[in-house]
């Protein structure tokens, strides 16, 4: 579609939304109606729809000589990446998940083995069209007039209002990426040479343009250090039969397209398809590819969640409840060891997923402020602890909580969280906040942060 015309019809659809929400009930809250969710904060299915944003769900316009795109917030990134790699590009960070929307990784955070250069996905937007609770639309750039809520947009998760039209940086890309499966046996080292990969771009003399890890035991652990190249002596594929990760501990170099890269992890969401039977060889020959996908595996997790299908299961075999631990950390690279060998001694969860990341450009960002000058590890763990007689649900989250204010780090919200409102606010914007939503929705239309995400409102 010609951009022009494409931008012409977002405003149509702008102005269309705009109207249905005049249309309801003064004060009435305002909610969208999203097909797909990364978040594991899981409720009952609303009794009413939300407004209908599927008008915001395409790319708009890519511009291959200003490294731009404009794009609809609720574009997902599998979208976003097959329009921008067509031109040589890609957005600066691409999250692991294909049904992740630009908006809502920019709302609430994202990250990947990119972000050691370029940060996180609300760091290369250089203007965001905002529909704020009140039914107005606002553009807010890093230096107008809404410049605040553009810097406090980020890890808002849609209680600040909703962005309906990003314009993002973009980055040239090879057609192939070479991979290195570098083994480590004490995460001392591993935490040395993240520090020293990330500070130098390079590795053994090779370029790095991409960084990230899988720990497979307190003794085992792996960096992927990846590389753009024009040309590949062969690829692999792990969008169906192989298993991605299981190759990271077993093959030292391998070579992905570009496209399979960005994806590699989606096809079995990390690792945690295994716990529904999919890595199992004979599944993995008859089941087709297209349920071989995150979307997929999240909606039956949903489910089995709404239905306590597994905990029904667990009753009848006697076992104690199972507590989800399902969070992303980042704690600085020089309390990665530190942080490791606590998670080994008290929760005892593998594998788990190292990427490191640090801010871009010094810009403040006050719902999440992390420190210029420091390198940060993500730690992503996914799966669950059985709690022991008389422990009660969440010991383990506020246990991990507790260790990560301690050595200095944060903690994503798109999960459970158990933070009491004086210690979230500390950590989360706090009076930035509060002069957001004051301005933004002085009535109340939509949760606040702390609601949303501790205390599932």
């Amino acid at each position: 579609m010609d951009s022009r015309l494409a931008l012409r019809r977002h405003d149509i659809a702008v102005a269309e939304l705009r109207e249905r929400i005049a249309a309801l009930p003064e004060g009435a809250p305002i909610r969208l109606a999203k097909p797909t969710s990364n978040l594991f904060r899981f409720r009952e299915p609303p009794a009413t729809p939300g407004l209908d944003v599927s008008a915001f769900t395409g790319v708009l316009d890519v511009d291959p000589q200003a490294r731009t795109a404009d794009v609809g917030g609720m574009t997902t990134y599998e979208d976003l990446a097959d329009a921008t790699l067509a031109h040589g590009l890609m957005p600066m960070v691409v999250p692991q998940l294909k049904t992740i929307t630009l908006g809502g990784a920019v709302a609430g955070l994202g990250i990947e083995s990119s972000s050691f250069r370029n940060g996180m996905p609300h760091e290369s937007v250089l203007e965001m069209e905002i529909l704020t609770p009140d039914g107005d639309v606002v553009l807010a750039t890093a230096d107008n007039e809404h410049a605040a809520l553009f810097a406090g947009f980020g890890n808002s998760y849609g209680t600040l209002g909703y962005a309906l039209r990003l314009r993002i940086e973009l980055d040239p890309v090879r057609p192939y990426v070479a991979l290195r499966h570098v083994p480590f046996f004490d995460a001392d080292a591993c935490a040395r040479a993240i520090d020293e990969v990330c500070a130098t771009g390079e590795w053994d003399g090779e370029r790095v343009d991409f960084v990230d890890g899988t720990v497979f035991e307190s003794d085992r652990l792996f960096l992927t250090l990846a590389t753009f190249a024009d040309t590949a002596p062969y690829t692999s594929d792990y969008t169906g039969r192989h298993v991605y990760y299981r190759s990271v501990g077993t093959r030292r170099r391998d070579h992905l397209t570009v496209r399979d890269y960005l994806w590699r992890w989606d096809t079995d969401w990390f690792w945690c398809s295994r716990a529904l039977g999919v890595q199992h060889p004979l599944v993995r020959r008859v089941l087709p590819k297209r349920y071989l996908r995150s979307d997929v595996y999240r909606r039956v997790v949903a489910l089995d969640r709404r239905y306590r299908i597994s905990a029904r299961v667990d009753e009848l075999r006697g076992l104690e409840p199972l507590e989800p631990v399902i969070q992303d950390v980042e704690v600085p690279v020089d309390a990665l060891a530190e942080f490791l060998a606590f998670f080994h001694d008290r929760i005892g969860i593998t594998p788990v997923w190292l990427c490191p990341v640090r801010t871009r450009d010094g810009r403040r960002w006050p719902l999440y402020p992390m420190d210029t000058d420091t390198l940060y590890v993500n730690v992503g763990f996914w799966s669950g602890v059985r709690l022991a007689p008389g422990e009660s649900d969440g010991t383990y989250n506020r246990l991990i909580e507790r260790e990560v204010r301690r050595l200095g780090g944060h903690k994503s919200l798109y999960s459970t969280s158990y933070f009491e409102r004086a210690e979230f606010e500390a950590g989360y914007g706090g009076e930035d906040y509060r002069r957001l939503r004051q301005t933004y929705d002085p009535k109340g239309r939509l949760p606040d942060l702390y609601d949303k995400c501790v205390r599932d409102a």
